[in-house]
């Protein structure tokens, strides 16, 4: 066995918007990693568009840097659950993790998951309370929730000893002794911290080659990539390999093009041994979980067991009276490819076949882990349509049982009594309540997962938009039982044809339009949300009728309310069972299954959507 003491592998872990980016950010230019006039942009770890519009980072990612003439090999992961499958497998590239943890927030649903992953894999974790400069900030408290922590989730008492530093991620310093007066000037004691602390990888150098693939990266010249740390041996350009299948076969490959993580490139080498994080091009038949290693010894790697999906939706081909007008790409053998392609580096995702050829069940961790999906397929030119989310049930004991989540809510006191009522009759119950900071309290309840579809929006009503709301996966429970789920109806359009304002204009006194004027519309599309329980039929489209004689003040504009814009994660909230979301590079539009109002209302009368 060597120690490679000129590598440490860390993971960086947080809860969502801890600031784990922005840390990566301060790292790399205070290594060095970029020249003195290089113009660099915030978060340039989040390169995905979608991780840069929405502020969160969705892909776990590699990068490096030097101190001291040792190589740290940084993994940044992401914070939301719905990804936690990101999670799983950057760390099993780590060697140690530093567990972010904001000096205001403290611990969250996130920060149980991330620790709990990196306590059973053996990690040495450090503590770093990140944002020690924000407003009301409580770094000691923080530090005691995180201990209570690690006691609760079984650490051993190594783990427990584990070092803690303060710091400001935005601001780039870091210290073992926080002062607020005397904040530090770098991140000096993070470097030295992770150099003295997390321990250099070991292995076999001299044995046979053997790397678990931890991420599948893709170039359109050297096609699929695959990510890994060695954990035996060394490997070299051009070197025959083989590669271990979780169904037993062996297949054949080689090493065409070897590359080393450079700051937040890539760098092509000759050569790499243990503990060494790389890229290996070269091998066509290679997904995430299998084993590369030398044809001499072709033994596979045990691969991290990624949680199963709780959410599943039914994604089809576009049968709208608009079908084909936006997409490029509009065939059920071009979604089933696309779908099925996601699942080379999507872990979380399952993809199954349905009695037809036209649709495909899709179940991932969440909503945000399904929205992401649907926003990349749009943007790539996909026209399709999708169904409102559903849990998936599991029978455990001979009883049906639903998945229950940890759901937390920080809020004024002020509305505390309203987010109680409203999580207790979607099935919540509270399981404790603590006040954090002035006049802010955190609600803590275990609640169906069901419960929180389109509870977001809702609780964001309820608040003024207040209301900070965050869960995780907690554990199966036996059904709960029913509850009313969306309160109201929904205004459908009459006809095909163009919006009108004076259609509108009837339209909007029955409820919230979600369209404006000179839109085009077609039979059974969702144009607003009615203010009473039951569907309306609306004509949107109705013109005012011409006649000879003008009334007092009949040439003055129609007032519209400005209609509601529905984000896609909205849409996927907002829909019922009845109801698919139709998506286009250009459009979502919310629609009844049964497009034809008579064909409804039978289909009504039968008991049927």
């Amino acid at each position: 066995m060597i120690k490679r003491e000129n590598i440490r592998n860390i993971a960086i872990i947080a809860h969502v918007d801890h600031g784990k980016t922005t840390l990566v950010d301060s790292m790399l230019a205070q290594s060095g990693t970029f020249r003195e006039n290089e113009q660099v942009e915030e978060r340039v770890m989040d390169s995905n568009d979608l991780e840069r519009e929405r502020g969160i980072t969705i892909l776990a990612k590699n990068t490096s840097l030097y101190y001291k003439g040792v190589k740290i090999n940084i993994i940044d992961t992401p914070g939301h659950a719905d990804f936690g499958g990101e999670v799983e497998r950057g760390l099993e590239m780590a060697d140690g993790v530093l567990l972010l943890v904001d000096a205001f927030e403290g611990c969250m649903p996130q920060t149980r998951f991330v620790l709990s992953k990196a306590l059973s894999l053996n990690l040495r974790p450090i503590i770093v309370v990140n944002k020690v400069d924000r407003p009301n900030a409580r770094p000691y408290e923080v530090v005691d929730e995180v201990l209570e922590l690690f006691i609760d989730l079984g650490a051993s008492e190594e783990q427990l000893d584990t070092p803690v530093i303060y710091a400001s991620g935005r601001d780039g310093w870091a210290t073992a002794e926080y002062n607020p007066e005397k904040p530090n000037k770098d991140l000096t004691a993070l470097f030295d911290l992770i150099l003295n602390e997390i321990p250099c990888p070991e292995g076999e150098d001299d044995g046979p080659f053997q790397m678990l693939v931890s991420n599948i990266d893709y170039d359109e010249y050297t096609g699929r990539i695959a990510v890994g740390k060695i954990q035996r041996g060394s490997i070299k350009t051009n070197m025959q390999l083989s590669v271990c299948h979780p169904d037993g076969r062996i297949t054949s490959g080689k090493a065409a093009k070897l590359y080393a993580f450079e700051g937040i490139g890539r760098t092509a080498v000759d050569e790499a041994g243990t503990g060494d994080v790389v890229a290996i091009s070269g091998m066509t038949d290679i997904n995430i979980g299998e084993t590369v290693c030398d044809p001499a010894a072709p033994e596979p790697l045990p691969f991290v067991k990624i949680d199963d999906p709780v959410l599943s939706m039914t994604f089809s081909v576009n049968d709208s009276p608009f079908a084909g007008q936006d997409g490029k790409f509009v065939t059920s053998r071009h979604l089933r490819d696309r779908l099925f392609r996601e699942l080379d580096s999507n872990v979380s995702l399952r993809v199954e076949e349905t009695d037809t050829t036209e649709a495909f069940k899709v179940s991932g961790r969440g909503e945000l882990h399904l929205s992401v999906l649907i926003e990349n397929m749009r943007r790539e030119g996909y026209e399709f349509q999708v169904s409102n989310p559903v849990v998936i049930y599991k029978t455990i004991d001979g009883k049906l049982c639903e998945p229950i989540e940890r759901l937390t809510v920080d809020i004024p006191d002020e509305y505390t009594g309203v987010v109680m009522d409203s999580v207790i009759n979607r099935k919540g119950e509270m399981t404790n309540m603590t006040p954090t900071a002035q006049n802010y309290t955190r609600l803590e309840f275990l609640i169906p997962s069901r419960g929180l579809i389109g509870y977001r929006s809702e609780l964001l009503t309820a608040t003024k938009g207040t209301g900070i709301i965050n869960s995780i996966l907690e554990c199966y429970e036996p059904y709960k039982g029913d509850f009313r789920g969306r309160g109201r109806g929904v205004l459908i359009a009459w006809e095909n044809g163009t919006t009108i304002t004076y259609g509108l204009y009837n339209a909007q006194e029955r409820g919230t339009l979600f369209i404006g004027p000179n839109v085009k519309v077609y039979e059974g599309m969702i144009v607003g949300e009615n203010a009473r329980l039951e569907d309306v039929v609306v004509n949107v489209c109705k013109r005012k009728h011409a006649t000879n004689t003008r009334a007092s003040g009949s040439d003055d504009a129609l007032r519209l309310v400005p209609p509601k814009e529905m984000s896609l994660e909205q849409c996927l909230d907002f829909i019922a069972d009845d109801e698919l979301l139709e998506v286009t590079p250009n459009h979502l539009r919310m629609r009844k299954r049964i497009l034809e109002t008579d064909l409804r209302a039978k289909a009504r009368a039968h008991g049927k959507n």
